[in-house]
């Protein structure tokens, strides 16, 4: 009951993104095991109004994904809405027990500062 009380309050824009966003992960996942960084090719979404944004964060938020998979399609959505931010890769040292973490800049998640930045990955270009 709850999620077609959900689904009816969704509008065409905010599905549509959904669904750019969950085929977005998918592919960002399989280029990911294919080719590493280098191979990622996250598709453009539909030229859809910001206020869709939701649908994306919905998605990401709620499929399985990797840190790196997330940030990744969340930046290109942000690129083609005309707010790119890199994707900063971060690591935490082996004295707190070894961990990495990825996230976009201008949405960290979590606590990026006790994470020692190794990598960024630039906005690209629209």
């Amino acid at each position: 009951m709850r999620l077609r009380a959900t689904i009816a309050r969704l509008d065409v824009p905010t599905l549509r993104a959904a669904l750019w966003a969950a085929l977005a992960l998918r592919r960002a996942k399989r280029d990911l095991a294919r080719g590493g960084l280098a191979g990622v090719l996250v598709p453009p979404p539909p030229r859809l109004p910001s206020s869709a944004r939701r649908g994306v964060l919905a998605v990401v938020r709620r499929r399985p994904s990797t840190c790196l998979e997330r940030a990744l399609v969340l930046q290109r959505w942000e690129v083609d809405h005309g707010a790119g931010a890199d994707v900063v890769i971060g690591v935490r040292g082996p004295s707190d027990g070894f961990r990495a973490h990825a996230w976009l800049e201008t949405m960290p998640d979590g606590a990026p500062g006790s994470f020692e930045e190794i990598l960024r990955i630039p906005a690209p270009a629209r």
